[in-house]
C-alpha cells in the first residue's frame, strides 16, 4: 500500500503544479479580456477529478491493495498521461488553463499533435490519467462507476469548447 500512496502523491503533486500554471495563465488571460465558457461544467469536472483520485485511493486502502502488476501498468499509463499533459502545456503556453477561456486574438495551436488528435489534453492526458490512477490503486469500482460519469462531463466540455472555438473561425 505504501508504494501506491507514494506514487499517488507524486502524480497528485504534478497535477497541483499544472494547477498553479493554469491559475497564472488564467489571471493573464482575464487581464487581456478573456471570456470564460462552461463555468459550471468546469467546476463539476474539477470536483469529479478530485473525487476520482481520492475514491480510487480509498478503494485501494479499503481493499488492502498492495502494489502489483496492475499498479505497475497504472504507473506506466499515468506517466504517459503526464508527459502528454506537460507537452500540451508546453505547446499551448499562455492559453493553457484548466478552465475554458477564449481571449481576443486567441491563438490556435496547429502543430502536428493538435492537427492529428482533436483535444489531445482530454484524450491523451485526462482519460489515460484516470484509467492509470484506477489501475495504480486496483480501483475497479471507481473505474467502472466513476469513469462513465466523468466522461459525460468531458463530452459536455468538448462540446462547449467546440462551440467557443467557432467564434474564432
Amino acid at each position: 500500500m505504501q508504494s501506491i500512496i507514494v506514487a499517488f502523491v507524486v502524480f497528485f503533486s504534478l497535477r497541483l503544479v499544472s494547477l498553479s500554471y493554469s491559475i497564472r495563465n488564467e489571471k493573464r488571460l482575464l487581464k487581456k479580456g478573456a471570456v470564460q465558457y462552461g463555468k459550471f461544467n468546469s467546476l463539476l469536472l474539477t470536483l469529479a477529478h478530485i473525487a476520482f483520485y481520492f475514491t480510487a485511493l480509498y478503494e485501494a486502502y479499503a481493499s488492502g491493495t498492495d502494489f502489483n502488476t496492475f499498479s505497475l501498468s497504472g504507473l506506466a499509463v499515468m506517466s504517459f498521461a503526464y508527459i502528454m499533459l506537460f507537452y500540451v502545456i508546453y505547446k499551448l503556453k499562455d492559453v493553457w488553463t484548466l478552465k475554458l477561456y477564449i481571449v481576443p486574438e486567441h491563438r490556435i495551436e496547429r502543430s502536428f499533435l493538435f492537427r492529428t488528435v482533436r483535444h489531445p489534453n482530454y484524450f491523451l492526458n485526462i482519460i489515460p490519467e484516470l484509467i492509470g490512477v484506477a489501475l495504480l490503486c486496483n480501483a475497479w469500482t471507481t473505474l467502472c462507476a466513476g469513469l462513465p460519469i466523468y466522461l459525460i462531463l468531458l463530452v459536455v466540455r468538448i462540446r462547449q469548447e467546440e462551440q467557443a472555438m467557432k467564434t474564432l473561425w
